[in-house]
């Protein structure tokens, strides 16, 4: 009859701990190979201390922004943004309504306008799938936005948080630098039409973005009556977005291209010839990480703004 090593062996020695001189718990993990050998040589046991942190100690990567928090917070320079892309969509949409009435002519802008308006929300939905699936915050000029989406997938209702130039100032200013020469260059009413519209929509396309996180009780009535009718992406629309398997309605304007899109899969089509052709995988393949999985609100942060 084989007598197991514990037996002949025991292991009392190893009762004794050293105390840890900063009052961390130590816990001992005794590994023992069992064999049927007579003899067991004692350098065979392995001791491997492991730290057990308590749960106040261990810190998270990342924490939601406070109420109060600067980078909710609109500045001076914001606001400027703001104000400068606001001018440059109003001059263009004033070149659009002044040449349309001198000319007699006001079916081409207005249709110029409403393709602007259409192509707007595929525009945002292109760009929201591009920022949500590639890249990190290292990536050249588009790095600011893709943490930013990163964070605004883990904490989504820090989105109705943000102030109105705070939230708007980045596309703004891009809308500046865009449209300004179009203004400066051309006077045709259809190409400002259509130039008005989509820019216009597209700059104010986070604030559109903003509302569909909204609770209802607190919107405008005019916004939750847009949203009702499809002029702007609806609540439940973009939830769904914010949901498993987090690779759909992408479109933030007004949503009406999310159907069209996820139902003949153009963004999975997209992403196999991204594959194919450079071996970049989006992250749609993979599980959500923590960084981009929903946190619930807590009672702290729903305070009145």
């Amino acid at each position: 009859m084989s007598v197991f090593p514990q037996h002949k062996y025991p292991l009392r020695s190893l009762n004794h701990v050293h105390s840890c001189p900063r009052r961390c718990p130590l816990v001992l993990r005794v590994i023992c190979s069992a064999t049927t050998k007579p003899r067991l040589n004692q350098s065979q046991l392995v001791v491997e201390p492991r730290i057990e942190m308590s749960p106040d100690q261990l810190v998270s990567p990342a924490s939601p922004p406070l109420l109060n928090d600067p980078s909710l917070q609109s500045t001076w320079s914001h606001r400027v943004w703001l104000a400068s892309g606001c001018a440059t969509v109003m001059f263009s949409l004033a070149k659009a309504i002044v040449g349309a009435a001198s000319s007699h002519v006001w079916l081409e802008p207005v249709l110029a306008g409403y393709v602007g308006y259409v192509l707007a929300d595929l525009g945002s939905g292109v760009y929201h799938w591009g920022i949500d699936n590639y890249g990190d915050a290292s990536t050249p000029v588009f790095g600011a936005q893709i943490e930013a989406f990163e964070g605004h997938h883990k904490w989504p209702w820090t989105i109705t948080r943000r102030q109105f130039a705070n939230n708007l100032h980045a596309l703004a200013r891009a809308i500046t630098f865009s449209v300004l020469p179009i203004d400066l260059l051309c006077n045709d009413p259809i190409v400002h039409g259509f130039v008005a519209l989509c820019s216009g929509c597209i700059m104010f396309s986070q604030q559109f973005h903003a509302w569909a996180h909204g609770t209802k009780s607190k919107l405008p009535p005019l916004v939750v009556a847009l949203q009702d009718v499809g002029v702007l992406v609806s609540r439940s629309q973009h939830s769904a977005h914010h949901r498993p398997p987090y690779n759909n309605n992408y479109c933030i304007v007004s949503g009406v291209w999310n159907q069209f899109l996820d139902k003949h899969k153009v963004f999975e089509a997209l992403e196999m010839v991204l594959f194919f052709r450079l071996g970049v995988r989006p992250r749609s393949w993979s599980e959500p990480s923590i960084e981009w999985i929903d946190d619930t609100e807590t009672a702290s942060q729903v305070a009145v703004q």
